[in-house]
């Protein structure tokens, strides 16, 4: 019988990272783009709830982001993403999307 190799998990929390690395810079140029959007005119006070509300989804979402990657690095074989960080991070991505429609239109 042949032994069956154990999984060698060394990469896969490395490309984790790297893709909560990528999707904080995403988000973040989309909180910025959406932010430059509102303050280009006149922006009225719907404009800048908007821009202050995406301001506040970026900084939840950064800070979701930063305890994922602290748990990425902390373990040789890390935890799941709980349903509740999930959840968070999904929140906090169509909100982001809804302000920025609400700043566009």
């Amino acid at each position: 019988m042949t032994a069956v190799p154990e999984r060698d998990p060394g990469l896969q929390p490395e490309r984790t990272r790297l893709a909560w690395r990528r999707t904080t810079l995403s988000f973040t140029v989309a909180a910025v783009l959406a932010a430059r959007q509102a303050a280009g005119g006149d922006p009225g006070p719907a404009g800048l709830i908007a821009v202050a509300l995406s301001v506040l989804v970026w900084l939840v979402f950064l800070r979701l982001a930063h305890l994922r990657l602290r748990v990425l690095g902390a373990a040789h074989r890390p935890a799941v993403l709980s349903a509740r960080g999930a959840l968070g991070a999904v929140a906090c991505t169509v909100a982001l999307a809804a302000f920025a429609v609400a700043v566009v239109i």
